[in-house]
């Protein structure tokens, strides 16, 4: 399954962070590529420590407007999949987005266009409460891969961490200068 992921606004201070998250869960949840519009850009050179010293080729990429990518994508075969309280619920929805092929995962800051909704192929609500767009994204990675994306091993890391039932166990490939 190949899975990009739009990050449509940032709301001004609290989202640096947020959109760090947003990035860094797409990543290590196996997305291949997050767009992102109004945007700090030192949150690509973020992403592009993280890949140096964790590995994988993960891109962050820069757009005006969300609306072309979207739409191009859509072209391109991806299944649209918006993440919105008000969508279907994940429960009813998982199956089906498990079984497509390409996914581009909107994920909104602020109010999103109400376009988005009528592009999406699916709009899908994680729960029926107010929540972090952070944790849906997590939640609707899980759900689609059944766990699989933890198994992936990303290439050229310079560390890794191994999995241990107490403390901390890191493998740290040894570099020559």
């Amino acid at each position: 399954m190949e899975i990009e992921v739009v990050r449509i606004g940032q709301r001004l201070v609290r989202d640096d962070r947020v959109t760090t998250h947003v990035a860094l869960v797409s990543r290590a949840f196996g997305a291949k590529t997050i767009f992102m519009t109004e945007v700090n850009p030192e949150i690509k050179d973020t992403l592009g420590k993280i890949n140096e010293t964790w590995g994988g080729n993960f891109t962050v990429e820069f757009i005006e407007n969300w609306k072309p990518i979207v739409k191009k994508k859509k072209e391109d075969g991806f299944k649209i999949v918006h993440l919105s309280m008000y969508g279907e619920k994940i429960n009813d929805v998982q199956e089906t987005i498990r079984g497509e092929e390409k996914l581009l995962i909107v994920v909104g800051a602020e109010k999103v266009p109400r376009e988005i909704y009528e592009l999406a192929d699916y709009n899908v609500g994680i729960g029926s409460q107010p929540h972090s767009e952070i944790s849906a994204l997590a939640i609707l990675l899980d759900r689609i891969q059944e766990g699989q994306q933890f198994e992936k091993e990303f290439p050229d890391a310079k560390r890794k961490i191994i999995p241990t039932k107490t403390g901390k166990n890191v493998q740290v490939k040894e570099t020559r200068d």
